[in-house]
């Protein structure tokens, strides 16, 4: 934001004698207490069509400074020991009442032109006066706190306002909200869903580049010419133009089918690795392998091992993202289960060119074969391994980066969680848009990817010992996609089940009300000391009141989140509609 004025910007000042709450009355390096003038008051007053209790609990401040203002938010209100037994049922308010407030310093801002900066420049003085801070100004906050000098017009997102009148209207812009990744966290009911859905309808009044993984289908109301749906599986509610999607078994690595076959034992991860990489020469070179199958019981080596010395064969056996057939796994395991030399011309000797007859290891691998037919079978995974169309996700995803629309919205609502599904699947969309990302696709166009309901599917790992897996696209994606022009927002209810290592990627976190101590205590975890403070506030935060704290964000902005014009579709059963009492039939 261009340097402001305060007298153009505020002509009037930005001490109002109408705000003026009290004076400062003790000061040590974090707080400054305060003589509060009207707080016995029995209610606060209205200035400039906003109510200021001018003395209230979470209410911010301005506090005359030495060389600046200093911006601060009453943390306490108490009396003093003898008029405390003053306050009894039939009291009215008085006020010559002698409280006293408890503010918490965040920052100071510059007179000339309101430039706010973290920290304390120099200490009010006893007795300087304080006052309470315009909403107008409050709302200013996030373009105050900003050190650029362009001039243009920029893009901003309005979010919401410092009141609940919504006349004080705060807009921020994308790159101070996305530019070091975005968390928005909150309890069930406190506003998380309108939150995620007030952004990216802002964002498709500008030429914004989304991506949405939506785990429960409820922003499927998203419509227009710049909007794409497509869905994987079955969902019970889909949107109106969703494409139906398969997730071809080329996306997914050696990786992902160690976490979803989960061998165990020393026999089973060894064998479905050689089977992996026997079908990988099937596929390479065709004409060894029998109906896709590279044989090896009493069958002969020669050919095999010649095809695996070739220099463009040798180098593509091993790697992971090299193709292969993973519906024929059974049966190669059960060609990888043999001695590894046959018997020669002689009786009792054995012939290195051949390999021999089973080895009986393929009954220890019966539990990995039951669940890899399970897994082939699975409803959960039909549209990776029995697809009903054509159409390829990742091609979706690829037009969609090079198309001109603005939003693309996967639909993962279809995909049970058996055998680890929905994860898996999530995973794999991750690592997929990683890759295009180090490939320089958003390097001209930043892109954001939303993830709905984040906490199914950061930090998990899947299998045990020597065979577990992690997981881990989006956590790659927030400590490396950034540079690439990928930044990532998480929407979360369950913040304790997201790795505190994402967390500490997130540069912004819109929080919502947080009821539950261990989510409040990994919020404060991943934010400064003065954010630690404002946390307190967090299990009393209205529903659709978040408070906005972060990196890029030094001064912890509470503000009442604008409702969204499309709303998410969250509703619960509606038990009065269908368990209505039945009129009883009259009796004869």
């Amino acid at each position: 934001m261009s340097k402001l004025c305060i007298d153009e910007t505020f002509p009037n000042g930005l001490l109002r004698p109408e705000l003026f709450l009290g004076v400062a009355s003790s000061i040590t390096a974090q707080r400054v207490g305060v003589n509060l003038s009207v707080a016995g008051n029995p209610s606060g007053s209205h200035f400039a069509g906003a109510r200021y209790g001018l003395g209230e609990v979470s209410e911010f401040v301005l506090i005359e400074g030495q060389q600046s203002l200093l911006l601060g938010r009453i943390a306490e209100v108490r009396l003093r020991e003898p008029e405390r037994r003053n306050i009894r049922r039939d009291f009215s308010g008085n006020s010559d009442l002698d409280a006293l407030g408890q503010i918490q310093l965040l920052g100071c801002v510059a007179m000339d032109d309101l430039q706010v900066t973290a920290g304390v420049d120099a200490y009010p003085r006893l007795g300087d006066r304080i006052y309470a801070a315009p909403h107008r100004f409050l709302a200013l906050l996030p373009r105050l706190m900003e050190h650029d000098a362009d001039d243009r017009e920029p893009v901003v997102l309005n979010l919401g306002a410092i009141d609940v009148a919504q006349r004080s209207a705060v807009t921020v812009k994308p790159e101070r909200l996305f530019g070091r990744h975005c968390a928005i966290l909150g309890a069930t009911g406190g506003g998380k869903s309108w939150t995620t859905a007030r952004i990216i309808e802002e964002c498709l009044r500008s030429q914004a580049k989304l991506i949405l993984i939506d785990a429960t289908g409820e922003y499927r109301n998203f419509a227009g010419d710049n909007v794409v749906h497509c869905h994987l599986g079955h969902p019970i509610e889909k949107a109106a133009a969703s494409t139906s999607c398969s997730l071809p078994p080329t996306s997914f690595l050696e990786s992902d089918f160690t976490a979803l076959f989960e061998p165990a034992g020393k026999v089973q991860g060894p064998k479905l690795r050689a089977a992996i990489r026997s079908l990988r020469l099937a596929n390479l070179r065709p004409g060894l392998a029998t109906d896709g199958v590279i044989e090896k019981i009493n069958k002969s080596k020669t050919d095999i091992e010649a095809a695996e010395m070739e220099q463009d064969v040798s180098s593509r056996l091993d790697d992971p993202r090299q193709p292969f057939d993973v519906r024929l796994l059974v049966k190669q395991i059960e060609q990888e289960c043999v001695y590894p030399e046959g018997f020669g011309a002689r009786q009792g000797e054995k012939d290195p060119t051949k390999w021999g007859r089973e080895d009986g290891n393929f009954s220890y691998c019966l539990s990995l074969v039951a669940r890899i037919n399970g897994v082939l079978a699975s409803p959960a995974f039909k549209c990776v391994f029995q697809p009903d169309t054509g159409i390829a996700l990742t091609q979706q995803i690829d037009d969609f980066i090079d198309g001109g629309h603005n939003l693309l919205r996967i639909c993962l609502s279809g995909i049970a969680y058996e055998f680890h599904a929905r994860e898996i699947i999530a995973n794999v969309i991750g690592r997929h848009l990683l890759t295009k990302a180090r490939a320089g696709s958003f390097q001209n166009r930043p892109t954001v990817l939303l993830v709905d309901e984040a906490h199914n599917f950061l930090g998990r790992q899947i299998g045990a010992e020597d065979y577990a897996s992690r997981l881990d696209a989006f956590e790659v994606i927030a400590k490396e996609g950034r540079k690439y022009g990928l930044n990532i927002c998480l929407a979360s209810q369950r913040p304790r089940d997201v790795t505190e290592g994402v967390l500490s990627q997130m540069g912004t976190l819109i929080v919502h009300r947080l009821t539950n101590d261990r989510d409040r205590e990994v919020v404060e975890r991943a934010c400064g000391e003065i954010d630690r403070a404002a946390s307190a506030f967090l299990p009393n935060l209205r529903p659709g009141e978040a408070a906005i704290i972060g990196t890029d964000f030094p001064i912890p902005l509470t503000i009442q989140i604008r409702a969204p014009g499309v709303k998410p579709r969250s509703d619960g059963p509606k038990y009065q509609e269908h368990w209505a009492v039945k009129p009883s039939k009259v009796e004869r």
